[in-house]
């Protein structure tokens, strides 16, 4: 790694830190919401890639322009999974944390399973998009329009959030719930439908990362498996339940990934990673921004 190859890097590893907190943004919202850790996350992604996929085989829509169509069909996977697996899971009397892992890895099983007996193991690609094969030279550092769409996708996601958390009805419903949702149930706030928005929320999340995603990686059943792993350092190292300790988290993950691949061999690329939220974890094992 030379000096004059620092900002190419630099900027590349925000652009992709970005994207890591768009898709970890979903996984600590649910979290946070109801102390529960989806496993199937990655598989929501995977969904989402496939969604853009079909989007642009069987309606010729370019991922720039699904991308709100998949959004809310991830919102619909997401509030359908919290009403038909995790709400009966919650019910659970004995080892309720255990039935809703299990429960989430369970439906991660099925969902990857599903996916390879419809779609084959087969890659796929989302070709001849606006965005794919076409870089922005800025004095020397090229840095892909599919990244730069994607972290200012991610950019817009994030000040919706914040909006909708400090601004609306519904965003104080969330954080109420995530508060006290026995006080909540006092004031005639309806904690199933919270908790199905909050799901429904989440899985749009990651169905806005999974579009950007289907522009520039090839998608098929195991795709989201590596995305979600450093979902979940994201989120853990963010602090749990914190959305915008995510969004600092992800971009951290991001830039030492960048930093790691031109030290070390690409292969290895994740050691960076997984040292530093060693590193965290055992000075701070809240997370960042976390509350233990």
């Amino acid at each position: 790694m030379t000096a004059s190859a620092l900002p190419q890097i630099l900027a590349t590893g925000l652009l992709m830190g970005l994207i890591y907190a768009l898709i970890a943004a979903g996984l600590s919202l649910i979290f946070g919401l109801m102390d529960v850790v989806n496993f199937a996350h990655g598989e929501f992604l995977m969904l989402a890639m496939y969604a853009t996929f079909g989007f642009a085989v069987f309606a010729h829509l370019d991922p720039v322009l699904s991308l709100p169509l998949v959004a809310a069909v991830m919102f619909i996977v997401g509030a359908s999974v919290y009403a038909g697996v995790v709400r009966h899971a919650m019910r659970s009397k004995v080892n309720t944390g255990m039935v809703q892992i299990f429960s989430t890895f369970g439906l991660a099983t099925l969902i990857q399973g599903g996916a390879q007996f419809f779609f084959t193991p087969d890659f796929r690609n989302v070709d001849h998009t606006w965005l794919s094969a076409k870089t922005l030279d800025l004095g020397g550092i090229f840095l892909p329009w599919s990244q730069i769409f994607g972290g200012l996708i991610s950019l817009v996601a994030f000040g919706g959030l914040y909006l909708m958390m400090t601004r609306t009805d519904f965003g104080r419903a969330l954080e109420a719930t995530r508060e006290d949702k026995g006080a909540v149930a006092l004031v005639g706030i309806d904690s199933n439908r919270v908790f199905a928005l909050g799901w429904g929320l989440g899985a749009a999340l990651v169905g806005v990362a999974g579009a950007v995603l289907a522009t520039s990686y090839a998608i098929h059943p195991q795709v989201g498996a590596g995305f979600a792993t450093i979902a979940y350092i994201t989120v853990a190292l963010g602090g749990f339940g914190s959305v915008f300790g995510a969004l600092v988290a992800g971009i951290v993950v991001g830039l030492v990934e960048a930093l790691t691949a031109n030290i070390l061999p690409p292969a290895m690329k994740s050691m960076g990673i997984y040292a530093l939220y060693l590193v965290v974890i055992f000075l701070r094992p809240q997370g960042l921004f976390g509350k233990l």
